[in-house]
């Protein structure tokens, strides 16, 4: 289920083939790298430290060739210049860009100028559009560092913005810096052609569960086009939220856009702001593949349009995170009519607005929906989006309605045992692959840490095992080439900032990235887990808060514990968590009813480990009590049950205390305790 804890509990799938690389994959992925100029895995050991910087050491994903020239490492001066192909907008775009990019660190200036002829020029930079490797396709790449400068030759515009992507990890980690760095600027030597293994790599962004601005989506889109990622499937429409403006219905955002999980204003995308989102994902080479989710998770439109409701009466918003419980009025013919009205309203203007061939269309979890009338209301639905010139796409619950031709389906299913899905598949249907239970960035890391949820994964989803899966065998009895690509879907019931969806996605969103670009047959988790080590310090320096994966062989531990740090305000008047008198002793209480001003005090450190730390200190549960009244204070970090908190989301974000079942909740006096978790003001806690 693609948001929210089956209602049913779902088999484990037996005999799951491809988690794990036979002892002759292993040896031939171990012979591959050899090939590729990269050092094959030895062991367990062989993780304990990230490998020299040589062309292919650090570069996430793993291109198709890479042969390394110790020889022939071509350093960046302030003489430097970025020729681009004659003729060409788009590679005076992209270099721009790359420029753009380089300059902060390297103080250089780093002039973008056009080529003179085919030959690449005798020193610098340069993004060309001819004499590519015949194989690269329309994606891919030819990158060549010789001690005279650097080509990167394509055969379309986005070939050569990938290059630009393996060129920016070739350099130094400072090169993110925004400030003037050191040096020296060294793009190892040799020799790499590359191109992807799926057309289709996605991440899914939903921005219904929680709202995020489109400076918010945009950062978010600067870390799928890191890793090559080609597609933003953008959730617009759900239960709590409708975020895409609508000519003619100005009360989908008025009122349907004014909520959101927990509480909260909501918000939405005009629709300038919506085209200002596709384009700047177009100039990273990522498709917008907006989805309108029907005919369930549809509360947000019901509350907004009376008419879309079987009784004429509109819904109360809603802020919880309950699915399967809307639904359009289908099961009359004016319900029916003012479905179809909406629907082709709606679809029409984001067909006008998005330049790119896909709308998705949802169709899951409409539990509520009469089957019959879900299936011819579902196959109307995908007609309607190719009389618009789209293709639909959907989730897999769509194979209840009659499929189109053209219908791409995604894959969510935690079990990869779908009859109906697979025969759809062999009939020509293509899909793409995003079980929950490797591919779901929602989801926690392991049991213990904050934000996430486990419903697809009881003891969660470490970045192991969001990398050792092979989309082309996931779907029992479909054929590989029915898949399309891979998608990474992150849900937000939990992520409510921008450094929280850097957190569910880093690292893990790279290893899904890898699993959608490099060749199968070098898929090895001890080389990427050295490779993507490298990436930490880079990360650091753009801000991305990252878990720290024990299973990641990082080059050093930072002081103390990772996580969002900053103030903790308390309901609607943002008074501030703090320590009572900025005390460091043990016992010394903690409460809610200090004005916020910045201090050490009010400073708290929401660590991965699931503790809220302040003064170099953990909020305790007074003597490990679990009883309603139990007293909050300040205490030693111990690791025990009484110092661990987790998100939980009701009518507010809350604090919950998982050993004793109880939520943090504050006194009319603004003390501390723990109380039975009620979704009250009393309990609202807003994190950093």
């Amino acid at each position: 289920m693609p948001r929210s804890a089956p209602r049913r509990p779902q088999p484990a799938r037996s005999g799951t083939p491809h988690r794990r690389p036979s002892a002759v994959a292993l040896a031939a992925a171990a012979l591959g790298l050899t090939l590729l100029g990269l050092p094959a895995p030895t062991g367990p050991r062989a993780a304990q430290a990230p490998a020299a910087a040589t062309m292919g050491s650090g570069l996430v994903p793993r291109p198709v060739l890479v042969q390394p020239d110790p020889a022939g490492g071509y350093p960046l001066t302030a003489q430097t210049a970025i020729t681009t192909e004659a003729g060409s907008a788009e590679a005076a775009r992209i270099g721009t860009g790359l420029a753009e990019l380089l300059r902060p660190a390297t103080g250089y200036p780093l002039a973008v100028r056009t080529a003179a002829s085919a030959a690449a020029p005798a020193d610098g930079i340069a993004l060309l559009l001819t004499g590519a490797d015949p194989s690269v396709g329309p994606e891919g790449y030819q990158l060549d560092v010789t001690a005279t400068g650097v080509v990167i030759r394509a055969a379309q515009p986005q070939g050569l913005f990938n290059g630009v992507q393996t060129l920016r990890q070739l350099l130094p980690a400072p090169i993110e810096s925004a400030t003037v760095q050191p040096g020296p600027w060294t793009v190892p030597g040799g020799h790499i052609v590359d191109h992807p293994r799926y057309p289709y790599r996605g991440a899914m962004l939903d921005v219904a569960r929680h709202f995020f601005t489109v400076a918010q989506v945009e950062r978010h889109i600067d870390g799928l086009a890191r890793y090559k990622i080609n597609h933003l499937h953008l959730h617009l429409t759900d239960d709590q939220g409708w975020r895409i403006a609508v000519a003619g219905r100005p009360e989908l955002t008025s009122i349907g856009g004014s909520t959101q999980v927990g509480g909260g204003p909501g918000g939405y995308y005009t629709q300038d702001d919506y085209r200002a989102i596709v384009a700047y994902a177009a100039a990273q080479n990522i498709t917008v593949v907006p989805e309108v989710d029907l005919p369930g998770h549809i509360n947000a439109a019901l509350a907004a349009t009376p008419e879309l409701n079987c009784d004429g009466q509109a819904p109360p918003p809603y802020t919880g995170t309950d699915v399967g419980f809307s639904s359009l009025c289908l099961s009359t013919p004016a319900g029916r009519a003012a479905a179809e009205e909406f629907v082709d309203d709606v679809v029409g203007q984001l067909a006008d607005l998005t330049p790119g061939p896909y709308l998705a269309i949802g169709g899951d979890e409409a539990h509520t929906t009469d089957p019959a009338q879900y299936a011819d209301f579902m196959t109307w639905v995908q007609q309607d989006v190719a009389r618009h010139g789209k293709t639909a796409a959907a989730w897999n619950q769509i194979t209840g309605a009659t499929l189109q031709p053209s219908t791409l389906v995604e894959d969510w299913d935690t079990t990869g045992d779908d009859p109906d899905l697979a025969a759809a598949a062999a009939a020509g249907t293509g899909l793409i692959m995003a079980p929950a239970r490797f591919a779901y960035l929602d989801q926690k890391y392991t049991a213990d840490t904050v934000l996430g949820q486990r419903w697809a994964t009881p003891s969660g989803l470490e970045v192991r095992t969001a990398y050792d899966w092979d989309p082309d065998g996931y779907l029992q009895g479909a054929p590989a080439s029915a898949v399309r690509g891979v998608e990474a879907p992150l849900w937000t019931e939990t992520a409510a900032t921008p450094q929280d969806l850097d957190h569910l996605s880093h690292p893990r969103l790279p290893a899904l990235a890898e699993l959608g670009w490099s060749p199968a047959a070098a898929h090895d988790f001890t080389d990427f887990a050295r490779r993507i080590a490298t990436h930490g310090p880079r990360w650091e320096l753009l801000g991305i808060r990252y878990y720290r994966s024990p299973q990641i062989p990082w080059p050093a531990a930072p002081a103390g514990p990772t996580g969002p740090t900053g103030p903790v305000t308390a309901g609607a008047g943002r008074t501030c968590l703090a320590v009572t008198g900025g005390r460091t002793a043990d016992g010394t209480p903690v409460d809610s009813r200090t004005a916020c001003d910045a201090t050490p005090a009010q400073t708290w450190t929401l660590g991965d480990d699931g503790t809220l730390r302040a003064l170099g200190k953990c909020l305790d549960a007074t003597g490990g009590g679990t009883a309603n009244g139990t007293s909050v204070r300040l205490w030693t970090c111990n690791g025990t049950g009484a110092q661990t908190w987790q998100w939980s989301f009701g009518a507010g974000p809350a604090l919950l205390n998982p050993a004793s079942g109880r939520c943090l909740d504050a006194t009319a006096s603004g003390s501390l305790r723990l109380y039975d978790c009620g979704s009250t003001a009393a309990q609202v806690w807003h994190l950093p």
